[in-house]
């Protein structure tokens, strides 16, 4: 009794209030209706739907999950249904229905009690979207001043279109469009008479008249609506039988708003739309924004599924972490990204996150610089001793190995990954030369010392950093900046942004064919052999070792490149300890990297590097053979003259070349050359006075000798 009583005053007030409109206030309510609304409040939050490049639906952002559809999308009978239900007189009153206030309060007087409201389509708008729920005088009269002021600004068939974007419809849907997917499965167009029914049966207690939770009251809920639809002459009695003729289904057609392999990619969106375009997570959540994204979802996928595989990692504890991105190198397109073997939304992105690079980083720092300069070559000699440079503080750096040859190539030193060639290199170079170009393959880092030809940075390098550099290595020498977005439309479907792609070139594409070539050597025969991928692999690995404990390590790398894709994997803890650091080295995240990659089409493009135009090839490494069987021959040839014949075996690399040497006691005098044949002819000889003679190989691709041969006595051979 009490509830009616409020009831009732509430409803009297709301009679004289239009009485006193009716006869001089209706321009003062329009205008207190209108400083009532904020009517930025009736673009409703709208679903952003995400898509890859061929438009295929990935997954939805939003705060509300809605598609806004038009009024004339919605099918008459459906728009009839929630009139006859809720308004049946909508187009005949002007936001306040007296008639309908009048009826209710005389069927609360003979209830004794609230049993109908009197409330017009426009009030419940009002209602929902600009006031609180709560049932006071002042609710009621802000209420009906709101409502006259949208009937004046707005047309009819724009107020119920609101309406029916604005409502919920339980299971987390918004909206009729959302609606008709959530519980049919169609679009907004395809609804028929029992279909609408039952979406206007549900509003009023959304978990009440659901399919979903009970399908015997959503039907009775249903035959409600229909045979309010027939009362009100919407429809005749026979279209209400047929319509409650048709079954109910309790099933959803929800879609799952998102795959957890795709987190970190849509963490990866959302910072990009907030640092490229200045757009808000809130507002690409709320916007109805179609974003289209370069995603290769098979490669998403199949690396999500490798890093949730133990075997992939060292011992049995799962809290070893790693890291993954993949891009397209030709474009920077991120093809796919994981930020942990566990990433949660808005969580710790390690594939941001810097750590030490180890040798991984050589390419960038050392040798990449060096082929640049012009100074240098693949077969170019470097100095491979334990020195201590005294202008760094004394630094000495030591190959893992122990073992030093000397000499070796820049090939044999990316390929058995030696520390004291590359810093010998940096060295002679100079820090600053080096670094300048590092910089402008990865991010700008502070430090000055000859550590950093071997990784050793103060704050690191994130794998999608180490990723990008790369790409100068594999796009013929131009560096592709990385991108997650490709194509932004609004909610009208208007092309809103289209990516241009940003390169730059770094090395001409002769060097770059020459990294390529020796990092293809790193993966066949050097630290990158660990497993197997039918795919052309070029890369480098790094280790980073954790001295507290003896053979441990902090982090370890695989990054690298097919003739497709360009990649980093990282592998370690998020915070190294004596109880938590790695037990092996750079062979897991290669081994990972390649198993990766076996889900990816091999085709003819995949199985080869292809060799630019007019770039010269890196021949296979010239091996020194020695010479043991020289021997020299005293020949006559025509006219009376005598020759020195010189005969040896020799290798079979033809592109060896070996030295001739006349030898007179302690003296060797270099009398001639020959390239790959063994013998060597000597006009004029003085048979009483003959020498020695010896032969040293001699590697025309690295300047360098080797050991001398036997010293040959000239013997007659024969007189003709």
């Amino acid at each position: 009794m009490k509830r009616f009583k409020k009831s009732f005053f509430i409803t009297i007030v709301i009679i004289l209030s239009m009485l006193v409109i009716a006869v001089g206030g209706y321009a003062l309510a329009l205008i207190s209706g209108s400083l009532l609304a904020d009517e930025s409040q009736l673009d409703f939050a709208e679903t952003t739907t995400i898509v890859d490049e061929e438009g295929e639906e990935l997954g939805r952002l939003f705060t509300e999950d809605r598609e806004n559809a038009s009024i004339n999308e919605v099918p008459e009978p459906v728009q009839e249904a929630f009139l006859a239900v809720e308004d049946h007189r909508f187009y005949e009153h002007q936001g306040i229905d007296i008639w309908a206030i009048g009826r209710a309060l005389y069927r609360d007087i003979l209830a004794g009690e609230a049993v109908e409201g009197g409330s017009t389509l426009t009030q419940q708008l009002a209602k929902n979207v600009f006031l609180d729920q709560d049932q006071t005088l002042m609710r009621k009269t802000k209420e009906v001043l709101i409502s006259m002021h949208l009937e004046r600004k707005y047309s009819k068939d724009h107020i119920l279109e609101m309406y029916l974007n604005q409502t919920y419809f339980g299971h987390g849907t918004y909206g009729i469009s959302r609606a008709a997917e959530t519980y049919f499965d169609k679009d907004v167009e395809e609804l028929n008479v029992a279909e609408g029914a039952l979406l206007a049966a549900i509003p009023k207690g959304p978990y009440i008249y659901s399919p979903a939770s009970d399908e015997d009251n959503a039907e009775t809920r249903r035959n409600t609506v229909l045979a309010l639809m027939e009362q009100h002459g919407f429809i005749d009695e026979n279209e209400q039988q047929v319509a409650e003729g048709e079954s109910i289904s309790s099933e959803l057609h929800e879609k799952p708003a998102m795959d957890e392999s795709l987190y970190t990619y849509i963490d990866m969106v959302i910072e990009e739309g907030r640092d490229r375009f200045d757009m808000s997570e809130n507002e690409m959540m709320t916007g109805g924004y179609t974003i289209q994204l370069p995603i290769n979802q098979q490669m998403q996928r199949a690396s999500f599924a490798a890093m949730q595989n133990q075997d992939h990692f060292p011992g049995d504890n799962e809290s070893v972490q790693a890291s993954f991105v993949l891009l397209d190198h030709n474009t920077g397109a991120v093809e796919a990204i994981h930020g942990g073997r566990d990433y949660v939304r808005k969580g710790l992105n390690r594939a941001l996150v810097s750590r030490q690079p180890g040798s991984a980083f050589k390419p960038i720092s050392v040798f990449a610089p060096a082929l640049a300069s012009g100074e240098y070559k693949p077969y170019s000699n470097l100095r491979d001793e334990a020195l201590v440079y005294e202008d760094y503080d004394d630094y000495a750096p030591q190959n893992i190995s122990g073992e030093y040859s000397g000499s070796m190539t820049m090939r044999d030193a990316i390929v058995q990954s030696a520390n004291a060639p590359a810093v010998w290199l940096l060295d002679q170079m100079g820090v600053e030369q080096s670094k300048e170009w590092a910089e402008s393959a990865i991010e700008p880092f502070e430090d000055e010392g000859l550590s950093f030809a071997l990784g050793g940075l103060s704050e690191g390098v994130s794998p999608l950093d180490m990723a990008t550099a790369y790409t100068t290595f594999a796009n013929d020498g131009v560096k592709s900046e990385p991108y997650f977005i490709s194509r932004i439309a609004g909610a009208d479907g208007e092309e809103l942004f289209v990516h241009e792609q940003q390169q730059e070139r770094l090395l001409s594409e002769q060097d770059a064919w020459y990294m390529t070539r020796m990092l293809e050597d790193v993966v066949d025969e050097g630290t990158g052999q660990a497993g197997d991928t039918d795919h052309a692999l070029a890369g480098k690995t790094g280790t980073t070792g954790f001295e507290e404990v003896a053979g441990g390590n902090r982090d370890a790398w695989f990054v690298g490149y097919t003739p497709q894709y360009t990649g980093a994997l990282w592998m370690g803890y998020d915070e190294t300890t004596e109880d938590a650091y790695l037990e092996a080295g750079s062979a897991y995240p290669t081994n990972m990297f390649k198993s990766i990659m076996n889900n990816a089409t091999v085709d003819q493009e995949a199985i080869a590097f292809q060799k630019p135009e007019g770039v010269e090839d890196l021949e296979a490494p010239v091996q020194l053979a020695s010479v043991d069987d020289l021997s020299a021959g005293l020949t006559l040839q025509g006219e009376g003259f005598l020759n020195v014949e010189l005969q040896w075996s020799t290798d079979e690399d033809e592109r060896l070349v070996y030295n001739v040497y006349e030898v007179d006691g302690d003296e060797a005098n270099k009398v001639g050359e020959v390239e790959g044949e063994g013998s060597y002819t000597i006009n004029g000889a003085n048979m009483f006075s003959l020498n020695e003679y010896m032969v040293v190989p001699y590697n025309p691709q690295t300047g360098q000798e080797g050991e001398p041969s036997n010293v040959a006595d000239v013997h007659l051979a024969s007189w003709l």
